[in-house]
């Protein structure tokens, strides 16, 4: 299996800015998902909450939009929101229809040019751009200008990226897509090893454990920038509002493998949870081991494919070992 287009009903596109280092990725549900979302990190960003209220009289969502550019970069979702609606894609309305569009933001501003920020045309262009194909993984799209490993600054920083994975839960699909821009570092959930993260020196190829260096006393996470890791789960199993919020909650898991650390005050970590599936039903808690997995792999996958940009190495350019 190839990544979170594997879950039948989603489409994925990507609009990259390679100069001023920052982007977006629309993942389409033209005909709606039941959707939920789970925040964890203590610094987010998210647009259309209210849509994902189970007394929302709404009952889908017909896009997720993942965006870089801080809060400016939310101006993406309108973006892809203007796709929809010349599609004739939304919630039916006596004028039209009315595309219901939620979506997160991640720090990249200190990576690129600050004032490149996603916004309503890169919006559509992402939109414009999705398919039901493979997804591009890396350096493309909301993971453009993601990095990790800052606890002592950017420039002793790793690139981060975009990753996917999907796998089969029973008789239904599982799928995940994370932006990966986390303060922390990022180890292999199989091994324990680091892959990726805070190196010893600006020019530096060893890795400090950034975990371990807040336990010996390092100076607290300040909020120097770039971070937050963003991203969804999604499944053709049939979910409610209220379960798709608990699966988003359990995909998490799979950030607490790879994160270390996860969830900090600086980050505004975030996992929404799509289900297409209208008749598929699997058990919840075989739904939510797979989600979890799939968000640890999707994880490995953004910064092994990550490449180097902004004066910042990736895992493939210096394969480090801590």
């Amino acid at each position: 299996m190839t990544g979170l287009t594997d879950v039948p009903g989603l489409l994925v596109g990507h609009a990259s800015d390679a100069v001023g280092l920052t982007g977006c990725t629309a993942v389409l549900c033209p005909g709606g998902a039941v959707a939920g979302v789970e925040i964890r990190g203590w610094a987010s960003g998210v647009a259309g909450l209210d849509l994902l209220d189970p007394r929302h009289l709404g009952e889908h969502l017909h896009a997720v939009v993942l965006a870089g550019g801080s809060a400016f970069g939310l101006e993406a979702v309108f973006g892809v929101m203007a796709h929809l609606e010349a599609q004739g894609i939304g919630f039916p309305t006596p004028a039209g229809a009315v595309p219901l569009v939620a979506g997160a933001i991640l720090y990249d501003l200190a990576l690129g040019d600050p004032r490149a920020r996603p916004d309503h045309a890169m919006g559509r262009r992402a939109a414009a751009a999705a398919t039901a194909g493979p997804v591009e993984e890396g350096s493309v799209g909301a993971g453009t200008g993601a990095t990790v490993g800052k606890l002592f600054g950017l420039g002793r920083a790793m690139k981060g990226g975009l990753g996917t994975a999907s796998r089969r839960a029973g008789a239904a699909t599982v799928g995940a897509l994370v932006a990966v821009n986390a303060l922390g570092d990022v180890r292999d959930p199989a091994t324990g090893a680091l892959l990726a993260g805070t190196r010893d020196a600006p020019d530096g190829r060893r890795l400090v454990d950034a975990a371990q260096a807040l336990r010996e006393g390092a100076p607290p996470p300040s909020f120097r920038g770039t971070h937050t890791t963003i991203g969804l789960v999604a499944t053709d199993a049939r979910l409610g509002k209220i379960e798709a919020t608990r699966l988003a909650g359990l995909a998490h898991l799979g950030l607490a493998r790879t994160l270390s650390p996860p969830h900090t005050t600086v980050d505004g970590d975030a996992l929404f949870c799509l289900s297409t599936g209208s008749a598929t039903t699997v058990p919840f808690d075989l739904l939510a081991l797979v989600a979890a997995d799939c968000v640890a792999e999707a994880v490995v996958r953004a910064v092994r494919t990550a490449t180097a940009l902004g004066g910042v190495p990736a895992w493939r350019d210096l394969e480090p070992r801590s």
